[in-house]
């Protein structure tokens, strides 16, 4: 009897040092400041016992309130989820009494509105267009399943380009739903799309992490423009099930975060195979643990090109000069970090790849393909709209809701209603996408040249050559537009460049290589720390935080 009251003591011991430790790391530690909070800070508060997820569904939900429809109205967010405060209290619950599922437990994550969610949460999923408003979708999306198994929290849906920027020729950022989305780092600037609400919530503390979706562009842009880590993914590592689709040949999902470890963190969980969509049964296995790949020293030994030819000629990519200064100083940090720049290291399709037109071809065709099979799996859809071609009427006869003045054009929909299907002139161009892109691109580049990577600056025309290829891109800070800086416009009311918007550096490299860029991400990141260097202006950056909501 001695032995179990002795056992029992000192159980009762450990426990109550356990408690007096995690209440006194609460008391101690100061609460992360939610404009730059990281996934680990989070957790490491919400393990101590420092605040709640309650308390963080709160203190982003009034983020959200201060900024998106009010003051700057940056539209970044087209909803939130009603049903958010009831998950992150059973989460909270969950992890007192079992600890932890995972590094996104009682996390909140924005994801896109083009990724789906089931309908009885109260979210829509519409690509941004009125079309699909109180729309039935029948299931989670493949990433948002892996999301809610690890026991993170769906905070909302980010505005977007609608359709992902596949409707015609619209100022990036915009859709019908959530109106236009406007960067945080100078007044009305464009936030770049598709994934803009995506980039612009995680550049200013909306949520912990978010998700985007690229074809061409769409999570490296919004990276390059926010300020913020992006990750486009090979296609295939990512489910695209459940995700309002362009083309199955291009379209992938990633992260963007403020960092390259959250944004290892969140990919490592949304990675894997899905029986729902037969291109992620081809990726190698097992699925990294991508933050292994988070060293200083990554870089150290490597050898880096720089595809000059095309991707480097402002007449050609219509960057501003400035990105091409900055770019240089990269190439010397990159130097220091003990790799080998070897420049130039072109691509051997490069002017190919400017002048084809094989891209536009097989988005097409595949947009139109996959959309009325969209509409077609839907549970319900109240407006009625069934098809790619009704889709196009219904826009037309409600211009107040879809065609607001500067923002009328379908012609993407109306080019893509006109193909024909799956003809020999789609497989010829989507067979000479891969050859360009891949066989006499990227892969013939890191052949002949024996590297490691490839670096751009992420404006311009970067991401076409993996687009094509379905190849990743890692995308991290670079700099910022000086103050004289030629403001231009970017749509009826955007503007870029324009002073202290964001610059993005781009890492390439071949099908499954997100491990090894990741790690030459991290390394350029962390020497240079250049997201800390300039924040959003002033009223663009909201002032609720933890201490805001805490016991209230």
């Amino acid at each position: 009897m001695g032995a179990k009251l002795l056992t029992l003591f000192w159980a009762w011991l450990a426990l109550s040092h356990s408690f007096y430790v995690s209440v006194s790391a609460a008391i101690t530690t100061p609460l992360p400041d939610l404009y730059e909070a990281s996934v680990i800070e989070l957790q490491a508060g919400l393990t101590s016992g420092q605040f709640t997820s309650v308390d963080l569904i709160k203190a982003y939900f009034a983020r959200i309130e201060e900024v998106n429809l009010k003051g700057p109205m940056l539209r970044a967010v087209i909803e939130t989820n009603p049903s958010a405060l009831r998950e992150a209290a059973a989460l909270d619950y969950e992890r007192l009494t079992y600890g932890p599922r995972s590094a996104l437990h009682g996390i909140p994550v924005l994801v896109k509105d083009n990724i789906a969610t089931v309908a009885f949460e109260g979210m829509n999923t519409t690509a941004g267009s009125y079309s699909l408003l109180n729309s039935v979708v029948p299931d989670d999306a493949g990433v948002v399943k892996r999301l809610r198994k690890a026991g993170a929290i769906i905070l909302g849906k980010a505005n977007l380009s609608e359709w992902a920027h596949f409707r015609g020729n619209l100022a990036s950022g915009w859709s019908g739903r959530g109106g236009q989305c406007t960067n945080a780092y100078y007044p009305n600037a464009d936030p770049c799309g598709s994934s803009a609400g995506s980039g612009v919530s995680a550049s200013i503390g909306l949520a912990a992490v978010t998700l985007g979706t690229e074809t061409d562009g769409s999570i490296t842009c919004p990276a390059n423009q926010n300020n913020v880590v992006g990750i486009k993914s090979t296609v295939g590592l990512t489910s695209r099930a459940g995700v309002i689709p362009i083309s199955e040949h291009q379209d992938t999902v990633g992260p963007l975060t403020r960092s390259v470890t959250d944004a290892a963190i969140v990919l490592s969980i949304i990675a894997g195979p899905d029986p729902n969509d037969n291109f992620t049964m081809a990726q190698p296995m097992p699925v990294p643990d991508y933050t292994m790949a988070l060293s200083n020293t990554s870089l150290a030994g490597k050898r880096i090109g720089v595809p000059r030819a095309v991707f480097m000629n402002d007449t050609m990519t219509g960057n501003d000069p400035y990105v091409n200064q900055v770019f240089e100083q990269a190439l010397e940090t990159l130097k220091v970090l003990g790799a080998t720049i070897v420049d130039p290291a072109d691509l051997p399709s490069a002017y190919e790849i400017y002048e084809s037109n094989n891209e536009t071809v097989v988005l097409d065709v595949d947009f139109k393909v996959q959309l009325n099979a969209w509409f077609d799996s839907l549970i319900a859809n109240p407006s009625g709209v069934a098809s790619l071609e009704e889709l196009i009427v219904f826009d037309s006869n409600n211009p107040t809701l879809e065609e607001p003045t500067g923002y009328s054009d379908q012609s993407i929909l109306i080019e893509s209603q006109a193909t024909t299907g799956f003809n020999a002139s789609y497989y010829q161009s989507l067979a000479f996408d891969m050859e360009l892109g891949a066989t006499r691109g990227i892969d013939a580049a890191l052949k002949m040249y024996a590297l490691d990577a490839l670096v751009l600056p992420a404006p311009g025309y970067t991401t076409v050559p993996a687009a094509i290829a379905g190849y990743p891109i890692v995308t991290v800070p670079l700099g910022f537009y000086p103050e004289n800086v030629t403001i231009a416009s970017a749509g009826p009311n955007t503007v870029y460049p324009a002073p202290g918007v964001p610059i993005g550096l781009s890492f390439l490299g071949t099908a499954w290589s997100e491990y090894s860029l990741v790690g030459f991400a991290y390394a350029y990141e962390q020497k240079t720390q250049t997201r800390l260097q300039r924040k959003a202006y002033a009223a663009a950056i909201p002032t609720t935080q933890l201490a805001d909501v805490i016991g209230k």
